[in-house]
């Protein structure tokens, strides 16, 4: 019996697991008048469920998953009756998805591969298989965020930069390499292919499975929060941290709160000049603001009929931007167009249609047919030219308010996402002189634009507009100047097919954006170095410049540590920007440049027309370019090949700065649980609203004067060899370092002093915060985080969790929190308390010179408990507060218990080896 296999038969040896639940097998036929088998619904609402057919679409899949499952562990039949009584005001209880599969980008897959290498080892100590850790469904992991444009605007970039990737994170690529062998249920997609959620799109997703003869719909996590993407195509699917990834590769379905479903009405038609990233920044803003956080949203309408799937796709994939766990289409007839367009097997698509018609989900719901918890309507044709920035995707700027929009914020304090420079609007620095640079720099000028992310670069509307675009103003003679750091970073390869195919390669290459890279670029803070110059001109005088891109992320320090000002939008006027090259510039009324006449040239000039884009989508619809491209046997090629990788079912662990075995699951099989009260804790930090992942747990940049940069350095690994952040996930040593050490963080205890510093016990010299959290763990002291609104926004990124656990912090209280990274941090076993409404750190007058006390705590804990909190003051004075225990479900709490959600699954595995064994 292989390891896999006997994986398979511990997990499922309970006596819960051979239990057969209501699965009402009903039956379909497709392509070929063939009979198949599924878990039928429509069956199901005659046996005393009436609402099943007006329940949102992701309700159902949920339901569907529920039933098929229902008596496997976690599964029970009260979980098909409370999904099958979903109302859209109802009592909200858990619910379980058993997902299909798992995929996984490298910056998060790093530390959940070390985690499985990790718990290999753990087993072996306590005497069990290893091999009994293996995925029990496919993972897929595509190496996507590794790449650095080093190089770009020339030729040779794409090899360049690949190169460098290779050579900088050889370690790492072994690793994976070993994990592509170790473990059964895992492939690996090498870097240079695509992004994650590109190739989830036109490649991984199937629409529909089968499993032990059933048919059902493919559903997904990911450790990306853009893994929604897939919800454009009808599938759902959400991000997750790595510790939740984790529970789902081992078989444990995916527990969560039964949620409320938004339904957006999408009505009317986008005008032409607008493009669906225009929609999208409408989306989000309008979404956010209204409020969607840990809810499901689903589109709906005539409008949203119109729309292709690879248009819907873009709004699926900002579903993290806008505060939503799912951006959810239903499958429909533009689903089944873009499955054939994308070269699926003819079989397969008439299966997914058969089933979903089967199911009664197929076709795009109208106002009326389905029931939602609230109803949104966002009308297509008032859309308008629209950019996001500069700090936030939810802060949309009508295009022809751009540059008065900047030179507000200049003004502004930097509490109201200002950046307080009233009196140096006009100020410029002089640039060391050197080829191609500016003579100087000013406030708004763009270093950075950027075709990046796989919010745009699916999408082949908007790709072909910019290279009509492109082609239009290399006609006029505009040029882009040198010194702007240009670079396309596509999703996939298909893009690079049909852009050469209509001919659009050529003129976005003469205006500096070829290729330089097929990955996450820009977009996940992979921007690479500016000229040094620019960075000394920058820094002498704190210059606001700015960069553009097409992504869908833009917090502070993300793109790049020297720019403040990042704005999202379009990749025709990503161009556009970068061909004026000044966010200052008005592009709805002042000319872009002269052109080769001597003549402004406007951007109405040279935005290409609705017919010119419709003649150039023919070439996105190439269905043999699709099966070729991705049918190649070898996507990695031979630096791939090149790569040395060990073999074996546990990981060696050489030496490196990379990869390290995680701290984790040592003396994971102790019955005892984890301590539960907090007593005389003191606080590490204190930080407002809207803090991100990004701050928790930077991507980017190690500066050489950090903790991680000096640790790095004390083991002969010189600045220019730092890589990244996210390049070395792998090193627990690095990372826990590296938490909170964002140069653009804001801790309250260390007023008026940017960056990833704080002071003991709220007085003294300011420090790191890694080395604060290292003196207080000298004296034995327990740590909390006291923060504001939306903490953890952003990325999904397990090692904000991780990082926060490691310091030695034991809760975090904030005013809210986002839903990934609340969840992560109890997978870590860091207890998320909220305070009561209108309560903060700022009415409490809070400075850091507090103890925190959780004394009441005790195991287990109620889901979404309140509890008492005691404030005690440096002058002896005591307060008591009342927190929510942010526990969501009873599942949640045994991960608190156990020390995190690893710890518990490992526990399991051993205890379910240790009963086949007796």
């Amino acid at each position: 019996m292989d390891g896999n296999a006997r994986a398979m038969k511990t997990l499922d040896s309970s006596p819960t697991a051979q239990q057969t639940g209501p699965r009402h097998i009903g039956s379909f036929t497709a392509a070929g008048g063939r009979v198949h088998r599924f878990c039928s619904l429509p069956s199901l609402e005659k046996t005393g469920y009436p609402g099943i057919a007006r329940l949102p679409i992701s309700i159902r899949i949920l339901l569907e998953s529920a039933l098929r499952n229902c008596g496997k562990p976690g599964t029970t039949a009260a979980h098909i009756k409370a999904l099958a009584n979903w109302s859209p005001d109802g009592q909200r209880t858990e619910v379980p998805l058993s997902v299909g599969r798992v995929v996984l980008q490298d910056f998060t897959g790093t530390p959940l591969v070390c985690d499985l290498a990790a718990m290999r080892d753990a087993m072996v100590r306590a005497g069990s298989d290893p091999a009994l850790v293996e995925p029990q469904i496919p993972v897929q992991l595509v190496i996507d965020h590794s790449v650095q444009i080093n190089h770009a605007r020339s030729a040779d970039a794409l090899r360049r930069n690949l190169e460098l990737e290779y050579d900088r994170n050889a370690e790492r690529y072994a690793f994976f390499k070993w994990g592509n062998a170790a473990f059964e249920n895992f492939t690996t997609v090498p870097p240079g292919f695509g992004i994650i959620h590109q190739v989830n799109l036109e490649s991984l997703a199937k629409g529909v499975s089968e499993t032990d003869g059933i048919w059902h719909p493919d559903t997904l996590v990911g450790t990306d929060s853009h893994t929604t993407m897939i919800n454009g195509i009808g599938i759902l699917g959400w991000g997750v941290g790595g510790i939740e990834a984790e529970s789902a590769m081992l078989g444990q379905p995916v527990t969560l709160v039964a949620p409320d479903v938004v339904g957006v009405e999408l009505t009317g038609r986008l005008p032409e000049g607008a493009t669906i990233t225009d929609a999208v920044l409408v989306v989000t803003e309008r979404l956010r603001a209204h409020g969607v956080v840990g809810k499901f949203v689903e589109f709906f309408g005539a409008g949203a009929a119109s729309l292709s799937a690879t248009d819907r796709a873009t709004i699926a994939n900002m579903a993290p931007e806008y505060g939503a766990t799912i951006g959810l289409f239903p499958t429909d007839d533009r689903t089944i167009d873009y499955f054939r367009a994308t070269g699926r097997n003819d079989a397969d698509v008439a299966m997914l249609e058969a089933y979903y018609k089967a199911q009664g989900m197929f076709g795009m719901p109208m106002p009326g047919d389905i029931d939602y918890s609230e109803h949104l309507q966002i009308d297509l044709g008032r859309i308008v030219p629209s950019v996001a920035g500069p700090k936030r995707p939810q802060d949309r700027i009508d295009l022809s308010d751009v540059s008065e929009t900047f030179e507000r914020l200049m003004a502004a304090p930097v509490g109201d996402g200002g950046y307080d420079r009233a009196a140096e609007l006009e100020r410029r620095s002089p640039v060391a002189a050197a080829p191609d640079m500016p003579e100087d720099l000013g406030q708004g000028d763009i270093l950075i634009a950027a075709i990046t992310s796989c919010t745009n670069t699916s999408n082949p509307e908007v790709l072909m507009t910019a290279g009509l675009l492109a082609r239009n103003a290399v006609a006029a003679g505009l040029s882009v100047p040198p010194w702007i750091k240009t670079s396309f970073t596509p999703g996939s390869r298909v893009v690079a097919h049909y852009l050469t195919a209509a001919g659009l390669m050529a003129p976005l290459e003469k205006l500096g954006f070829g290729i330089s890279a097929y990955g996450c670029g820009a977009c996940a803070g992979n921007s690479g170095p500016l000229d040094p110059a620019l960075d000394a001109a920058i820094a002498a005088d704190d210059l606001v410049c700015a960069a553009v891109l097409s992504g869908n992320r833009n917090f502070e320090a993300r793109i790049h540590p020297s720019i403040r000002a990042n704005f999202l939008m379009s990749p025709p006027l990503v161009v556009a920007y970068a061909l004026a090259g000044s966010i200052r510039v008005d592009l709805t009324s002042v000319p872009l440049r002269q052109g080769n006449d001597g003549g402004p040239v406007h951007l109405r000039d040279i935005w290409p027309s609705a017919r010119d884009i419709e003649a150039a989508l023919v070439h996105a619809g190439d269905a043999q370019a699709y099966r070729d491209i991705y049918a190649v046997s070898d996507p990695g090629g031979q630096l791939w090949q090149q790569v040395d990788s060990p073999a074996g079912t546990t990981y060696e662990w050489p030496a490196s700065t990379y990869i390290a075995r995680p701290p984790f699951f040592e003396h994971f099989d102790a019955d005892d649980d984890a301590d539960a009260a907090i007593e005389g804790a003191s606080i590490l930090i204190i930080l407002g609203d809207s803090v991100t992942t990004d701050h928790i747990s930077p991507a980017g940049v190690i500066a050489p004067d950090s903790p991680a940069g000096q640790w790095l350095q004390a083991r002969g690994v010189a600045p220019a060899a730092f890589n990244t952040y996210g390049a070395r996930r792998g090193h627990h040593e690095v990372m826990m370092r590296g938490a909170f050490s964002n140069p653009r963080l804001r801790n309250r205890i260390a007023v008026g002093i940017e960056g990833g510093v704080t002071r003991i016990e709220g007085r003294g010299e300011p420090l790191p915060i890694f080395d604060a959290a290292e003196a207080y763990r000298a004296m034995g002291r327990p740590l909390v985080i006291v923060a504001g609104r939306e903490y953890g926004s952003g990325s999904s990124r397990d090692w904000a969790a991780k990082g926060t656990n490691l310091l030695g912090v034991r809760a975090v209280i904030a005013q809210s929190f986002e839903r990934i990274h609340r969840s992560n941090l109890v997978g870590m076993g860091v207890i998320p308390c909220q305070w009561s409404e209108g309560v903060s750190a700022e009415t409490l007058g809070l400075d850091g010179t507090e103890r925190i006390s959780l004394p009441d705590l005790k195991h287990p804990i109620a889901p979404r408990g309140r509890t008492r909190l005691v404030i005690d003051r440096a002058d002896g004075a005591r307060e008591e507060q009342e927190v929510t225990l942010h526990i969501d479900s009873a599942p949640e709490a045994e991960q608190i218990a156990a020390g995190g959600l690893g710890r518990l699954i490992l526990r399991r595995l051993h205890a379910a080896a240790a009963r086949q064994d007796q």
